[in-house]
């Protein structure tokens, strides 16, 4: 009872841990025009922070996750908090764009990367049922981001300097974050390696290694599949707005779609994660993936605020819901003693698709002067996201030694 409680606490922990982190990070574009005026940075040099940022996720994720694995979640999300808090801090007393670029990019992008991955192997490890749920609350967390830390950076940066709004982000992030950690438990799976051996998981045999497990072809393909998953939604996210505007939408209206987009991912990660469990992870990530490739493409008909408004609450319920399943197949089908591993893994090949949507976005329209290359590039990748989760075999479950048969007497 005391563990069915509490694993509760972890999920509402692990959502605020997230909705800080994920907000701290993407408050720089609501910076960025004040930052550019007060300091004289080029627009294009502090949004390259945010890229570095990306890539430096990609790169620390997996490591992260190993950690975690190895001396518990808590100690990584605390240490990532105190990171991500104390580095944009930092970062606010920057007197140069390259000290700016190193310190929020690469130090901030390594604190997201500490907090991400181990919380949701953690949660993994705390439900047997209503896993993808709770796998989809904490990711929900994200979703509540630019609701809510994104709305806060615009106030205080119309009260204050960049500098002083950036420290006062770091200061709310970290009363709220550091605390939230300190709540992170060991997850009870850890503690029932025989149940899981025995094939009451569904995972496979315990005995596993790492080394086999991030060769093994599941690895590979969740792995593949998470990156053109966010390949396909990183081009539309960031490249949508400048769209809308090329079609007459004024400024306001088309950053509405933006959070029109946030607002319905946060109802897709609690719908996807309801699929989820009542139909199956992966059935339910195929469906999905099919879905936000086809809603990427339908943008490129867009030109009215109203049509934008109807796919963006498409585009935006579909790829967010989508990405919590991915921790709920690790889950399913690695031992949870590597799951900060496994879960790292995905995460650093999905900060790499990310990374490369807005910098090809950017590529396409300057060689054509036009957004359908971006639209229709995507749908294509998200074709090949759902070709490669297609490929997705589970792990064999584990058959339950047979009992001799009874000797007559």
């Amino acid at each position: 009872m005391k563990d069915t409680t509490y694993r509760w606490v972890i999920v509402a922990a692990g959502a605020l841990i997230t909705c800080m982190a994920a907000g701290a990070m993407f408050s720089l574009p609501v910076f960025l025009t004040k930052m550019a005026h007060e300091t004289g940075w080029s627009v294009t040099g502090i949004s390259a922070a945010m890229t570095i940022g990306f890539l430096a996720m990609s790169l620390a994720s997996m490591a992260w996750g190993n950690l975690s694995d190895r001396i518990g979640a808590r100690l990584v999300v605390l240490t990532g908090s105190v990171l991500l808090t104390g580095s944009l801090a930092l970062a606010s007393f920057t007197t140069s764009l390259v000290q700016f670029q190193f310190i929020f990019g690469l130090l901030v992008g390594c604190g997201v990367a500490a907090i991400f991955a181990p919380m949701m192997a953690c949660v993994t490890g705390w439900f047997d049922t209503n896993r993808s749920l709770a796998v989809s609350l904490v990711s929900a967390g994200m979703g509540m981001a630019p609701m809510t830390m994104s709305p806060l950076a615009a106030r205080l940066i119309e009260a204050h300097d960049w500098r002083t709004a950036m420290q006062i982000v770091a200061a709310i992030a970290a009363a709220a974050m550091i605390p939230a950690a300190l709540l992170v438990r060991r997850p009870p799976a850890l503690d029932r390696p025989q149940a899981a051996a025995s094939g009451e998981d569904a995972g496979p045999s315990a005995d596993m290694t790492v080394r086999e497990a991030v060769r093994s072809p599941q690895f590979i393909v969740l792995t593949a599949t998470s990156f053109f998953c966010c390949a396909t939604h990183a081009g539309p996210i960031f490249h949508t707005i400048g769209y809308a505007v090329s079609c007459g939408i004024p400024l306001v209206a088309a950053v509405s779609i933006y959070s029109l987009e946030g607002l319905a991912g946060l109802f897709g990660r609690l719908g996807f994660g309801l699929l989820g469990d009542r139909f199956g992870a992966k059935r339910v990530l195929v469906l999905g993936l099919l879905v936000q490739a086809f809603a990427a493409l339908a943008y490129s008909f867009a030109r009215d605020l109203n049509t934008f408004y109807a796919v963006a609450a498409v585009f935006g319920f579909v790829y967010a819901g989508v990405m919590p399943l991915y921790a709920v197949l690790a889950r399913e089908n690695f031992p949870m003693k590597m799951m900060g591993t496994i879960i790292g893994g995905t995460s650093t090949a999905g900060s790499l698709g990310m990374a490369s949507g807005p910098l090809a976005g950017g590529l396409v329209y300057d060689a054509f002067a036009s957004y359908t290359g971006l639209y229709v590039g995507a749908w294509a990748l998200g074709i090949g996201a759902v070709l490669i989760a297609l490929m997705f075999r589970p792990f064999p479950k584990k058959k339950p030694d047979a009992q001799p048969a009874p000797v007559a007497v």
